[in-house]
């Protein structure tokens, strides 16, 4: 017995030593008395937030691409803001500016420049831009006319040199040819200022898995608003977070509820999730924990998102954004349909 209060105690000495000379580490315990440490390394910037089409994304996005001054690298599904074009258009003129571009080959015609590559199989599915190596706008938003003015959709424009780095890395494998795969993000945990932020790219990062990893966490609430969501494990863990007694709820793109949908199943058993009230696109990929986690990014909870495609996710801690998304969410809700 003396033996076991003592081990207890070096592990408990240990641990707040770790603590107390480490700050970014972040340590919780979960219910069943393990020990989960994640280090995230602490990097200057901040996080802007803007929901498409009530707020002005076009307007944002476009001052955020003239802001470069050496470079502007973007991985785009599809590309046809002609404002956007235009800024591009023009940086790429502009002498000592590098502008590199990635699209899937399905939408190549849609911004065909002997600067633009495109991948060969499955989605390029992304939608991000790094400029100068500093910053990077990410989230469900595609640089189209139809995203920024009459789609639902997140568009976020973050200042971090430590994101812009994976970021960087991840389009720089898709530029030389790598798609699908490649190597695991570098500093998958970060603190944007003092908001602790995690950051992953499909598929070799396993996205899948690490949705499921936070939805698990979360011990009162989870709203989500998805494009499409046919990912039967990802909609396991909000059955039994239902089953615990969590307020579960949803909304789903109307025109994505097939067969293969999770919606029907969700509502039979007891998880409300509605179809999108939007006559064009629900095209959020979001989940919103505790009203204090938001998980966005290109990934739709599918087979397809985790495997076939490359993708980004961003899981934010903080509750000023939870509480903006909340907001988007509740204006979807109450647009929604049973």
């Amino acid at each position: 017995m003396k033996k076991r209060v003592v081990l207890s105690l070096v592990l408990l000495l240990i641990v707040a030593g770790i603590y107390f000379y480490f700050p970014n580490i972040e340590s919780k315990i979960t219910g069943a008395n393990t020990l989960e440490v994640k280090t995230f390394v602490q990097s200057p910037g901040e996080i802007q937030v803007y929901f498409c089409p009530q707020e002005d994304c076009e307007q944002a996005l476009v001052q955020f691409l003239q802001s470069a001054q050496h470079t502007i690298h973007c991985a785009l599904y599809e590309f046809d803001l002609k404002a956007a074009q235009e800024v591009i258009l023009e940086k790429q003129r502009q002498s000592g500016m590098e502008v590199q571009i990635v699209t899937d080959n399905d939408y190549l015609y849609e911004f065909n420049h002997s600067f633009v590559k495109t991948d060969s199989w499955g989605l390029m599915h992304d939608k991000f831009c790094i400029i100068d190596g500093e910053k990077v706008y990410t989230g469900s938003m595609n640089p189209t006319e139809n995203c920024a003015k009459k789609n639902n959709n997140n568009l976020l424009l973050i200042t971090s040199p430590l994101l812009a780095q994976n970021y960087e890395e991840e389009f720089q494998e898709m530029w030389n040819g790598t798609f699908k795969k490649g190597a695991p993000v570098r500093n998958p945990q970060l603190r944007i200022g003092e908001i602790p932020v995690e950051n992953y790219f499909c598929p070799e990062d396993h996205c899948q898995e690490q949705v499921k990893a936070e939805l698990n966490k979360a011990q009162q609430e989870i709203y989500f608003m998805t494009f499409s969501f046919t990912s039967e494990s990802i909609g396991n863990e909000l059955l039994l977070k239902k089953k615990d007694g969590l307020i579960v709820k949803g909304v789903m793109e109307t025109r994505m509820v097939t067969e293969d949908s999770q919606f029907k199943r969700f509502n039979n058993n007891g998880i409300e999730t509605k179809k999108d009230g939007n006559p064009q696109t629900m095209h959020h990929k979001v989940f919103i924990i505790d009203n204090s986690t938001v998980i966005t990014g290109s990934f739709n909870p599918t087979q397809n998102g985790n495997t076939r495609n490359d993708e980004n996710v961003l899981v934010i801690h903080d509750r000023e954004i939870a509480k903006r998304f909340l907001q988007e969410f509740e204006k979807v809700w109450a647009e929604g349909k049973d």
